[in-house]
């Protein structure tokens, strides 16, 4: 059965209204009421026109207007007054898995924690052989003394995980604002310089917590122990081994004329610092002059002078 053109859908079916199972009465439209019509989903029938009246013309239904005829089963059966709703059932949990189920694995990178780094501490004893302990180094020596070239050497030929932390790659982060050597020493110099050794020690610290050896460079002077060798042993700890590494004057300005951009100082600066680094003479540190050695032969000698220090720990 169709409802009348414009007619709304029979509202929802509520609990207590209607027969059970049945049509829900029809909605009341507008008009005047007539008693004793019948109350079922079929539209009321208006009255018979009066005497003498001539009903307008009512147009044609559009083809599409009708309201399709609802389903013979779309009522909703009544809800007892206090029926209580069951609860929606639960999923039974699936079978579990082996612990060495097959599958692909992700290609995902999770969260590896690190340990902190801590102070290093010596390297016990026992572990004669330098070139395959995780070790903590920090080489000095003047400018011009192949500091750097033997640390990276030293640490790419080593049987274990080596890190070179280079001083002066750390110190030139700063851009704007670099303090450079070569216009003087002021107290911009100073702090760029403490900040970097700072940052190399936390640096050291770190790789050495994880496994990683670390060689260090820095010239250091031996007439200012409490920002030298202090302040390295402040930031690493006291496992550190220094080494020095002097070779003569005019090896050193050699070298030094090599250079080219902010890391080549005057002659009369390296010559000022050869000088100082002199005082590393019956300081106690172990001093290497490798004025006739290449980088090779010097980082072997590196190698033997470690495991005197590891066996014999100097005392700075």
């Amino acid at each position: 059965m169709q409802h009348a053109v414009g007619s709304p859908l029979p509202p929802p079916h509520q609990p207590g209204h209607g027969p059970a199972g049945g049509w829900t009465p029809a909605a009341h439209h507008p008009g005047p009421h007539h008693p004793g019509a019948h109350q079922g989903s079929a539209p009321v029938p208006p009255p018979p026109p009066a005497p003498g009246f001539t009903p307008a013309p009512v147009p044609p239904t559009p083809p599409h207007a009708s309201v399709p005829p609802t389903p013979p089963h779309a009522s909703v059966p009544p809800t007892p007054p206090h029926a209580s709703v069951p609860p929606a059932p639960q999923h039974a949990p699936g079978p579990p898995v082996p612990p060495h189920a097959p599958g692909p694995v992700p290609d995902t990178t999770g969260h590896v924690p690190l340990p902190p780094g801590a102070p290093v501490g010596a390297p016990p004893p026992a572990a004669s052989d330098s070139a395959g302990t995780t070790l903590a180094v920090l080489l000095i020596g003047p400018a011009g003394a192949g500091k750097t070239s033997v640390a990276k050497y030293w640490a790419d030929h080593r049987r274990v995980p080596t890190a070179h932390i280079s001083l002066d790659d750390v110190r030139e982060w700063v851009r704007s604002g670099f303090a450079d050597p070569q216009s003087g020493w002021n107290d911009h110099s100073e702090a760029q310089y403490r900040l970097a050794r700072r940052t190399c020690g936390f640096a050291a610290r770190n790789f050495l917590a994880n496994g990683i050896s670390c060689i260090l460079d820095d010239a250091v002077f031996p007439d200012r122990p409490v920002v030298g060798l202090g302040g390295w042993k402040r930031h690493v700890g006291p496992g550190l081994l220094p080494v020095v590494l002097l070779p003569g004057l005019e090896i050193v300005l050699e070298r030094n004329a090599e250079r080219s951009g902010n890391r080549r100082l005057t002659d009369e600066e390296v010559a000022r610092i050869h000088g100082r680094m002199a005082g590393w003479y019956g300081s106690g540190l172990p001093i290497i002059d490798n004025s006739q050695m290449d980088v090779e032969q010097t980082a072997k000698v590196l190698d033997d002078v470690l495991a005197r220090s590891i066996a014999s720990p100097p005392s700075w």
